[in-house]
């Protein structure tokens, strides 16, 4: 397993909090982590949770031959499996030094121990045996493994039932759960172990390490005992110095600890089997606690609709009636495809500045078209003239310049001289030349 990497401020973070006696979860220096069992609902599946780590425990059995050595002894299979769902380090399908270490310490705890009768698991002397095989995923790593792994595969052992069997002569009969009740497996006492981790060369001590302890901490010692203080195996490792002094220490923190979560034990398996003798629910799903939207729903209630119209009827009387009722759709603009209260066409309309240019002019029905013709010529005369010898510059930019010809004031003799007829003829030609300049532009 490649270990989460700690920086040296955090590493240095930690090791201050633990010579001031502080944890980062808020425990004590001698204080266990919550444990929390659970049962699913075949025998012999469990889930342990030690603070925020997680371990599933699953015992299964089969009929096989014994071991030539020992012919009237059953067999004892333990297996631990460290997957990446349990932390992004563990690789999956490689046997690392981590997982061997597991392996071997559980298999000390529960089989070198004796805990497990494994003469009560025998069919036929040298021809039948039952081989129980114990495996143990962990589900989740937050530090302390080993502990965790020890009490889901006894508590696993403790739950299993086995199915009840008869020897007639050379044949072996197995029965089903429906036809003879399961029979539990012969269990002497409970070995739990109990971690402890060194700081500074032993100077600092603490139970039950976080997987952040465990990182920046300089040796572990696990002591595995039951409840009667016999101690079944002991293991440290990390290349610490431990004086005599120190592992009484422990061992006596170990008595305690191994007393307080056998009786946890013990109420849990009790609790468990008086609900399945109760016929009450049980297993994984009922133990995990309701954290959704719908947890405190209300139950269904009866719905009386017998008065359902009157009821109605009153309402509707009783209600003010709306400020405005529109019993048609408004159209400012008869048409179709309006997005909104539609507005007025103004296609072809001209602007409030053109228009008031356009009444100017017509109030001076006076001009005459004629004068105003004459004056353009004579102004495009003069200006072709003046510009026959100057280059003709073309210019990059796509306005044009407006040129607007506005007429001049005439004596008042060439005025009189005017009829309507010539007027109208002015007004009309004027306002064509003003259309087809705004058409262009």
């Amino acid at each position: 397993m490649k270990a989460t990497p700690v920086s040296n401020c955090e590493k240095r973070f930690l090791l201050r909090a633990i010579e001031e006696r502080q944890r980062l979860d808020g425990r004590q220096c001698y204080d266990y982590r919550n444990v929390r069992i659970s049962f699913g609902t075949e025998y012999g599946c469990c889930i342990v949770e030690l603070g925020k780590t997680r371990i599933l425990g699953q015992v299964s059995c089969e009929l096989v031959p014994p071991k030539p050595n020992r012919p009237t002894e059953g067999i004892l299979f333990f297996n631990v499996e460290l997957s990446p769902m349990a932390a992004p380090g563990f690789e999956p399908g490689r046997q690392s030094d981590l997982l061997v270490k597991l392996n071997r310490l559980i298999e000390r705890c529960l089989r070198n121990s004796k805990c497990v009768d494994t003469e009560s698991l025998c069919v036929v002397a040298g021809e039948k045996v039952w081989q129980i095989r114990l495996d143990l995923h962990v589900l989740n790593h937050d530090g302390n493994i080993i502990d965790a792994a020890s009490i889901a595969g006894i508590v696993a052992l403790c739950h299993f039932r086995r199915p009840d069997v008869s020897v007639q002569g050379e044949e072996v009969t197995v029965y089903t759960p429906e036809e003879r009740d399961p029979v539990p497996l012969s269990i002497h006492h409970m070995p739990i172990c109990v971690s402890f981790a060194f700081f500074h060369q032993g100077t600092y001590l603490l139970v039950d390490p976080s997987e952040r302890e465990e990182c920046v901490m300089d040796g572990v010692l696990v002591i595995a005992m039951n409840k009667h203080h016999e101690i079944c195996t002991i293991q440290s490792s990390g290349g610490i110095m431990l004086v005599k002094d120190q592992v009484l220490r422990c061992s006596k923190i170990t008595a305690v600890k191994v007393a307080e979560m056998t009786e946890l034990i013990q109420k849990a398996l009790e609790n468990d089997q008086k609900v399945r003798k109760e016929g009450g629910k049980f297993g994984f799903a009922e133990s995990i606690p309701n954290q959704k939207i719908t947890a405190f729903k209300r139950g269904s209630a009866a719905v009386d609709t017998n008065n359902v119209e009157e009821q109605a009827e009153e309402i509707i009387a009783k209600a003010e009636p709306p400020s405005e009722v529109f019993a048609k759709p408004i159209l400012h603009t008869p048409g179709t495809a309006q997005i909104g209260e539609g507005i007025e066409n103004s296609w072809g309309d001209l602007e409030e500045s053109e228009r008031e240019e356009a009444a100017e002019e017509e109030g001076e029905s006076e001009a005459p078209a004629f004068e105003c013709q004459t004056m353009e010529t004579e102004e495009t005369s003069t200006m072709s003239e003046t510009k026959k010898d100057e280059p003709i510059v073309l210019s990059d930019s796509e306005e044009e310049e407006v040129v607007i010809l506005e007429p001049q004031e005439l004596p008042k003799k060439t005025r009189t001289q005017t009829n309507s007829k010539q007027e109208n003829t002015s007004k009309k030609a004027f306002n064509k030349r003003r259309k087809k300049k705004r058409a262009a532009y």
